[in-house]
């Protein structure tokens, strides 16, 4: 490991792999750092991700591709199914990845490109002088490293260090999290062209079973509840899971489990510093409504990447300049769906299983192939007047969509 860099990226998640990748590709002399002794493990998501986005980013190999789904179900509290097709099923649905070899994989396109890739290596402070982040200190195998760069990129995820040592508020309120518990189980009869999604206070307050197929009779099984929801009394997000998973799939067996925290709080007041950018859970890029955050990641990390390259070589990687390239570029893009996501977000959760079940029954015959977002809140307006007011912000911003695709 060399002391000085260009680029020092901390965690090879798909955002930091991206960005390492890009900037490499750029010419910078980049090092990523894995602070675990495997990219990629352990899991934690349901791997699902929207198949036209991600090959915006990589092209699709096989060996990481678990399943290929045709769309999702969506149950309402009282078993009101509604089906939707991949095409606007969202971002998580697509394909369902092996997340241990997709992330592999990323990494070794960021070595490939010529960024540096060391593993079981952690970041335990930053370098800053003259209010500048100069690059960090690292632990290697039990040694200690001070490694400078012109600017240093935090993917270190939801539990992210590297933004606090930066003086940027990363906290989250109970509100702006769910709490998550996933199991992948085997010996199942699971729908492998279908993900499926359970909603209601009774099953997964605040937010939502999920069930992704991984093929062979296997599938991830996982819940999220909103931090809000949960208490010292109540049951836990494992204890809701196994509930559902005796009920819905009682003969399968659990063969893995996972636990964690995932953001949905929406944007953050800053993701940038001197010499500093955040990018992916550390920078809060996951959507508010489901939690996913590959795409996104990804996204905000070529962006990233890129926005390293213009302020190296103009010799200004100052807060302005990287608010310039970096801070406007992602909230005019992953940052715009991330806040209209967060509007649905806070009206959905007020509704209670009455409210959701007749959503869900004015919706379930409903053909979504073709449906425009437009056609999806009118449906819901039918369904729930209050909510033309509550979502008034989506219609306006899918009228001007409408309105920019015409012109």
């Amino acid at each position: 490991m060399k002391d000085k860099y260009d680029v020092l990226v901390i965690g090879a998640g798909p955002a930091g792999s991206i960005a390492a990748k890009t900037a490499a590709e750029k010419g910078l002399d980049v090092l990523l750092i894995e602070k675990r002794q495997e990219i990629g493990d352990p899991v934690r998501c349901a791997e699902g991700v929207n198949k036209e986005y991600l090959k915006k980013h990589v092209e699709i190999d096989k060996r990481w591709i678990c399943a290929d789904l045709k769309g999702s179900y969506i149950f309402s509290p009282d078993g009101t199914r509604i089906e939707m097709a991949e095409e606007i099923s969202g971002g998580e649905v697509g394909y369902v990845l092996e997340r241990k070899v997709f992330d592999r994989a990323l990494a070794e396109q960021a070595a490939t490109a010529g960024a540096e890739v060391r593993v079981k290596t952690r970041a335990t402070g930053l370098i800053i002088e003259d209010g500048f982040v100069k690059g960090a200190r690292l632990m290697h195998l039990g040694k200690e490293y001070e490694v400078r760069s012109r600017i240093v990129i935090g993917a270190d995820g939801v539990e992210s260090k590297v933004g606090r040592w930066a003086g940027i508020d990363t906290s989250l309120k109970p509100v702006d999290i769910e709490t998550c518990a996933q199991y992948l189980i085997a010996g199942a009869d699971v729908n492998q062209e279908y993900c499926e999604f359970y909603i209601g206070s009774e099953i997964a307050p605040g937010g939502y079973v999920w069930v992704f197929p991984k093929g062979e009779g296997k599938a991830n099984v996982g819940i999220g509840i909103l931090g809000s929801k949960m208490g010292k009394f109540k049951p836990r997000p494992v204890d809701y899971l196994d509930k559902f998973l005796q009920k819905r799939f009682p003969g399968a067996r659990v063969v893995e489990m996972v636990f964690g925290g995932v953001p949905v709080s929406g944007s953050i007041e800053k993701t940038s510093a001197n010499g500093l950018m955040l990018v992916g859970d550390a920078a809060r890029q996951s959507d508010p409504i489901t939690g996913g955050g590959i795409l996104n990641a990804m996204d905000a990390g070529k962006l990233a990447g890129e926005a390293a390259y213009e302020a190296i070589s103009a010799g200004d990687v100052s807060l302005e300049k990287l608010e310039e390239v970096y801070e406007k570029r992602w909230r005019a893009t992953v940052g715009h769906d991330i806040d209209m996501s967060l509007i649905v977000k806070n009206c959905f959760i007020n509704l209670t299983d009455a409210d959701l079940d007749s959503l869900a029954y004015s919706l379930k015959d409903v053909k979504f192939e073709s449906m425009r977002l437009l056609d999806l809140l009118h449906a819901l307006f039918r369904a729930n007047k209050k909510l033309l007011w509550d979502l008034r912000v989506l219609f306006k911003d899918a009228a001007k969509e409408v309105i920019k695709n015409k012109t």
